[in-house]
């Protein structure tokens, strides 16, 4: 495992970085013939990222209707909620770039009618027969409690080891019901990109980060790439994120 941690000024300056390298590392994915999956993430810092993506992406050289695109996790709420990842992502950056719709992957909402494990099966079985088998880029945030994804620490979705997906019907944070891609799915990924901004995420990085410590206490020490250990992965810290480094 290849890591590196890169620490920028502000979040402004850091999420310009992780756009500009993720318009590369998929031009590149692109060059050598392979049609790159990407995994989306939310929160705050997605959003600046996102934005910086909306405003750059169409002059990039992807060609993105060969561009797979999914979420690490996604509130289980009504499809129009401005609670949904894929929302968000969809206004300030998708539906700025020629994107193949059949590639861009949502997991089900809650007002499609299915029960949430059944929308969390569904979410798996589209990933099996849609997904390449290896995210070119996973881009995970990371809570102040080290969650990732939907990934909470002392909770049961930590040790799913046979499924890509879990349903989480008790998240500590609302909204409660939720959907996530579990560990062994988030590993399977060229690059892991971690993307922190804020004092307040600030301990958990350097939990995450340190020499010790449990994945049950701080989830995000649970990703690290590919199994084999050629995985890159990088942590996008702005000067607040990483002050307890």
């Amino acid at each position: 495992m290849i890591t590196r941690v890169e620490v920028f000024e502000d979040a402004d300056s850091l999420a310009a970085a992780v756009a500009g390298e993720l318009l590369t590392r998929l031009a590149t994915a692109q060059a050598r013939g392979d049609e790159p999956d990407v995994v989306l993430t939310g929160g705050s810092i997605a959003e600046r990222i996102h934005g910086v993506l909306g405003r750059h992406a169409p002059d990039a050289q992807v060609d993105w209707s060969r561009v797979g695109v999914w979420w690490g996790d996604e509130r289980y709420v009504a499809a129009d909620s401005p609670d949904r990842n894929a929302g968000q992502a969809r206004q300030a950056f998708l539906e700025h770039v020629p994107v193949d719709a059949s590639r861009v992957h949502e997991a089900p909402a809650a007002d499609s009618g299915m029960a949430l494990a059944d929308a969390a099966a569904a979410y798996g079985a589209a990933l099996e027969e849609s997904g390449t088998g290896v995210f070119e880029v996973l881009m995970l945030g990371i809570g102040p409690d080290g969650h990732v994804a939907s990934l909470f620490p002392g909770h049961a979705a930590l040790a799913v080891e046979d499924r890509s997906v879990v349903a989480v019907p008790d998240s500590p944070k609302p909204p409660p019901e939720r959907i996530s891609l579990t560990l062994p799915a988030l590993n399977r990924s060229r690059a892991v990109w971690f993307v922190a901004s804020g004092e307040g995420k600030a301990e958990a990085v350097a939990r995450a980060l340190a020499d010790d410590g449990s994945v049950d206490q701080t989830p995000a020490r649970g990703v690290t790439g590919m199994p084999d250990g050629s995985s890159e992965v990088v942590w996008f810290l702005d000067r607040a994120a990483a002050s307890h480094l």
